[in-house]
């Protein structure tokens, strides 16, 4: 079975020990469709889906920056490098 998934990663479905492989994937897919920016949700409360997701975002290879969601600061908002 494969899922078919847009420009956005709701993280509440999954477990904080999950994060990163999940995480890894959905960039790497993202980059595959060809997306210029991906929103990630990781949720309010700790942090601690937040900092799994900032220290992955912050060294990745394919994501030239980004920043909260606004005043929404449950959410990720991720822009990924485009092939020249």
């Amino acid at each position: 079975m494969e899922l078919e998934l847009g420009d956005e990663l709701d993280l509440h479905h999954f477990h904080p020990s999950d994060t990163g492989p999940v995480v890894n994937e959905f960039i790497r897919m993202s980059v595959e469709k060809g997306y210029g920016e991906i929103r990630i949700v990781h949720g309010k409360g700790k942090s601690v889906k937040k900092n799994i997701v900032r220290n992955i975002i912050e060294s990745h290879p394919d994501v030239s920056g980004y920043r909260d969601d606004g005043s929404n600061w449950g959410a990720t908002v991720v822009y990924l490098k485009k092939d020249i």
